[in-house]
């Protein structure tokens, strides 16, 4: 006798497996955006006030390698001919010694391009054609160098910077931005998105805009929450700079490594007052990426090929990752530009933490 199978298209009853497998990969997407413990906490405030700093002391080990600082060379003799002299085209650096040139030359190639070498900005036939883009762009990032441990010793103190804080060994800095186009597609029945709610990390994946930084790093507009005049007399922070202003927070926030109260006192975001004094090294920092990148990124516009620009047509710029990249301090506060004081005005601030004898 022949078996008859249900073949019904109609619903199916849920099981007790069925629920639970539903269950199951519920939890899976809600708890994929948490961090399973333990996890750390450093106070450093009073305790109740919510001043501290949370870690997970996995991502910390997991990024270790990326802060390690490479052994630099003995320094070279300081006699002799200067580079300038000997060597033809030599626009930047020309006051050192030829071994001191050497030195610094060879340091940045492994710190850039370890694997193309020399010929990554020199031509072979001809080390002074300046033909290649790239030797145009590293000249004037090595006079962006000296500005920032000449200029911005309010951000980055004495532990200057080099170009392996950004580079790490990689052609392009691994975090960098150029502008976004806030309506790729155009004036559609969805309105005005203003650069937001898109899955974009920026904004860590949240529904602010994407781009705080044409606006704030870039542009000089004010960054702010709430007003500080009553309405209407003159209020101009709307809810969209508030939101703006929140993802560049956002960004900071996830750039090193670090959460809110690192810089603010939780007693009042907005007021100065009671702050830890990382607020005021932050408040440098966003105006040395400004600088930056008004004065010497923007200005390479023409020297940049088409295929290095952005949807836009602008270069590559710099936020507070470009540097940082997840740590509270660049390479963990290693003064590798200690080793290299060529590369800006650290032999003036060494000079003067000498102790007096």
């Amino acid at each position: 006798m022949k078996q008859h199978h249900h073949t019904s298209s109609g619903p199916r009853p849920i099981t007790l497996s069925l629920l639970k497998g539903l269950t199951l990969a519920v939890a899976v997407t809600v708890l994929a955006g948490c961090e399973r413990p333990p996890m750390e906490s450093v106070q450093h405030g009073y305790r109740g006030t919510g001043m501290v700093q949370v870690y997970n002391p996995r991502t910390v080990e997991a990024a270790a390698d990326k802060h390690v600082v490479p052994v630099a060379e003995p320094q070279a003799d300081d006699s002799g001919p200067k580079a300038s002299a000997v060597y033809q085209n030599v626009k930047v650096l020309g006051d050192l010694s030829v071994g001191k040139f050497t030195r610094v030359m060879v340091a940045m190639t492994s710190w850039v391009a370890p694997k193309e070498g020399c010929v990554h900005c020199h031509n072979p036939a001809n080390f002074a054609d300046d033909s290649k883009y790239t030797k145009v762009v590293s000249r004037k990032m090595i006079e962006m160098t000296q500005h920032i441990n000449q200029d911005w010793q309010q951000h980055v103190g004495s532990t200057g910077v080099t170009c392996y804080t950004c580079h790490r060994g990689q052609n392009v800095p691994s975090d960098i931005w150029t502008k976004l186009n806030p309506q790729p597609y155009g004036a559609n029945f969805m309105g005005d998105k203003a650069g937001q709610n898109e899955p974009n990390p920026v904004a860590n994946l949240s529904s602010l805009p994407v781009d705080p930084f044409t606006p704030f790093l870039l542009g000089n507009e004010p960054i702010r929450v709430n007003g500080n005049t009553a309405l209407p007399s003159g209020n101009r922070q709307s809810i969209k700079q508030a939101e703006a202003t929140y993802s560049l927070m956002t960004h900071i926030s996830t750039s090193l490594g670090v959460n809110c109260t690192y810089c603010h006192n939780t007693q009042s975001f907005s007021n100065w007052k009671g702050n830890p004094p990382q607020r005021l090294t932050a408040w440098y920092g966003i105006r040395m990426a400004r600088d930056l990148n008004v004065n010497y990124m923007e200005t390479l516009v023409e020297a940049f090929p088409a295929h290095r620009k952005g949807a836009l047509g602008d270069v590559a710029k710099l936020n507070c990752a470009t540097c940082h990249q997840g740590a509270y301090k660049p390479l963990n506060g290693a003064p590798m530009a200690q080793d290299f004081t060529e590369l800006g005005g650290l032999a003036k601030v060494l000079a003067a933490n000498v102790p007096k004898q």
